[in-house]
């Protein structure tokens, strides 16, 4: 069986699978993974949201440039700049947001747009699909390595079983466009068709692609045991959010164990840009802050 790092393109229908058959998808072979693990900081715009919104009167409190600048007074060494809060978003726009970035001594580690896979209407699974290839290439101007895409939620009177095919089906159409631009693209726990790992996994496992693999936010497992359903999916990991907080199921939310978190990446062997995606109630301006000062601590 080919891995996923020696997948030759091939066609569509033959790159879509069975979930859980012999030629799935493999784990992430990392040349770290016999005990030198390297995980670099990154923040996420998302966690700045209130600030970031374009919808804000008479205009948004932060700029994207201005949260980049944020990144670097903070010592970050990346950011990750989340697709809603461009308010330019041409070619152009995107090459001198990079240079920005790279004048602060930031890089880019990723970006996130939203979308939907599972739509059944074809006219609108079109219009999504057509959003992310957009944003691949914008993601290729940026310097992305990673873009983090959804799966979508069943439709009413839509199966859970047609709407994965059908993501399956669009998420390998955009992965072939990916792969032009050497774009990963990253599939996030995010509710709905991925809300627990084992979900996750049946997508995950269902297309063989190179330029495929997981978005793990540690923040979006509300299971019964949130750290093991990280633990299952961290070996597929391209990119991490992690956040303040997780939520067992029927639970309230309470402090994320960060230092066990940092310990399930390391056994996976994972090497990559870890964001902070911060959500808790407390504001961003002093919360981060203390987020980041733990974290940097940990991943030293």
């Amino acid at each position: 069986m080919l891995n996923r790092r020696e997948f030759a393109a091939t066609a569509l229908t033959g790159a879509i699978l069975a979930p859980g058959v012999a030629s799935a998808i493999e784990p992430i072979r990392r040349l770290g993974a016999q005990g030198a693990p390297h995980l670099k900081l990154s923040l996420a715009a998302y966690s700045f949201r209130k600030y970031l919104d374009l919808k804000a009167k008479p205009k948004p409190e932060m700029t994207m440039e201005g949260f980049a600048e944020y990144c670097a007074q903070q010592g970050l060494g990346a950011v990750e700049p989340t697709s809603y809060y461009f308010s330019q978003t041409s070619v152009e726009y995107m090459a001198s947001f990079k240079l920005h970035c790279s004048k602060l001594g930031l890089d880019i580690s990723g970006t996130a747009v939203g979308n939907n896979f599972c739509v059944p209407e074809a006219d609108k699974l079109k219009e999504q699909l057509a959003s992310v290839k957009e944003w691949i290439v914008k993601a290729s101007i940026l310097g992305c390595k990673t873009i983090r895409v959804f799966a979508g939620t069943v439709a009413k009177g839509d199966t859970e079983e047609k709407a994965r095919e059908r993501c399956l089906h669009t998420m390998g159409q955009a992965c072939e466009h990916a792969a032009k631009y050497g774009v990963f693209l990253a599939l996030e726990n995010h509710g709905g068709i991925t809300a627990t790992a084992d979900q996750l996994l049946a997508l995950v496992k269902g297309l063989d692609h190179p330029n495929y693999g997981v978005n793990l936010d540690t923040g979006n497992f509300r299971t019964a045991d949130p750290y093991g359903d990280m633990a299952k999916v961290a070996p597929y990991a391209v990119t991490v959010q992690v956040k303040t907080e997780v939520q067992k199921a029927g639970q309230k939310k309470e402090d994320a164990d960060i230092e066990r978190i940092v310990g399930i990446l390391n056994k996976s062997g994972y090497r990559g840009y870890v964001a902070l995606e911060y959500e808790a109630a407390e504001d961003p301006k002093t919360g981060v802050p203390k987020a980041l000062s733990q974290m940097k601590k940990l991943l030293a």
